[in-house]
């Protein structure tokens, strides 16, 4: 996607591959702290101001709180609603989830959903870092295939972690992605509580679920669903041929208005599903598309949150 002259948009994803990937890590950074600077304002936890491990004072509960957070205790007291704020933990250790399975090189617009993979790491290191923070990551590119990169603090280490991401070879073809064994060896052994940030297109089964929800019942949790428009709308193309990146199956189909209808309908089904189980295991759910600005989408997110947290409506 290009303007009428022929150029990226502004806010497009760098490219972050080949001989262009040290450039394009090196801009990166720089949009990362140009547009997300200011936005860690006052005490926090996670990726913006979240439960921390002390309480602190009970407040009246206002529509869009945590209802984990309710005091039963002064709600009984009052008659009416509390919930108790807690006091922000100073030094933070985030774990990310980094699905970069074969379903996740692909992309029809300005970039692949891996980029955005890469793009949402640099964001979060950006977000969480400084004050003696920590982040690690387990980066999956397929069944079985997990690296482990242990949870530092610095500038240095968090830009080897956004590198090596971007590094990580691709999954050969028929590889299945195993997004719950990345979970599950994040969930074991148990880890102080923190935040763990999942980055995933969650396609296929959704096996991850049990695992998930486990992590949000110890972590600040959140999601950040990767998508590209060709993963949810099939254009009138004619006939074509759709292959799947994970088993190497293809089948050449031709795009009619009824299997494009009934291609939407699975794809809408199957997003609600994500949304939903997403919900149970409580995680903040992001979504990034390969076709709309990533950093806005980012912004509009943490400022959400961050209103969320102090009291306002969202």
């Amino acid at each position: 996607m290009k303007n009428e002259k022929g150029e990226r948009p502004s806010w497009a994803p760098p490219v972050l591959r080949g001989e262009r990937m040290e450039a394009g890590l090196r801009t990166l950074e720089l949009d990362v702290r140009r547009r997300l600077d200011g936005l860690l304002q006052g005490n926090h936890l996670g990726l913006v101001p979240g439960p921390g491990s002390e309480p602190g004072e009970a407040r009246p509960y206002q529509p869009g709180d945590d209802v984990r957070r309710m005091d039963w205790a002064v709600t009984a007291r009052t008659t009416s609603p509390h919930i108790r704020e807690t006091v922000a933990d100073r030094e933070l250790e985030t774990w990310l989830v980094a699905d970069v399975s074969a379903s996740l090189d692909f992309g029809t617009a300005l970039c692949e959903k891996r980029d955005l993979v890469v793009c949402a790491t640099a964001a979060v290191a950006h977000l969480t870092g400084g004050g003696g923070n920590r982040i690690g990551a387990l980066v999956s590119n397929g069944a079985g295939s997990i690296t482990r990169i242990p949870a530092r603090g610095g500038l240095p280490h968090a830009r080897g972690l956004v590198r090596k991401i971007a590094e990580t070879p691709r999954a050969e073809e028929g590889v299945r992605g195993d997004l719950a064994a990345a979970l599950e060896k994040l969930r074991r052994p148990p880890r102080r509580r923190g935040l763990a940030v999942v980055i995933s297109d969650f396609l296929g089964d959704t096996e991850w679920q049990r695992p998930l929800r486990a992590l949000g019942g110890h972590h600040d949790l959140i999601a950040i669903e990767v998508l590209d428009p060709r993963d949810i709308d099939l254009p009138d193309v004619g006939t074509v041929v759709l292959a799947d990146p994970e088993t190497g199956k293809q089948r050449e189909v031709h795009a009619s208005a009824l299997l494009r209808k009934e291609f939407g309908a699975a794809a809408h089904a199957h997003r609600q599903e994500v949304a939903a189980a997403l919900r149970r295991a409580g995680a903040a759910h992001l979504v990034l598309r390969t076709d709309s600005d990533w950093i806005a989408d980012m912004v509009r997110f943490v400022v959400a949150r961050k209103r969320r947290w102090s009291g306002g409506v969202a």
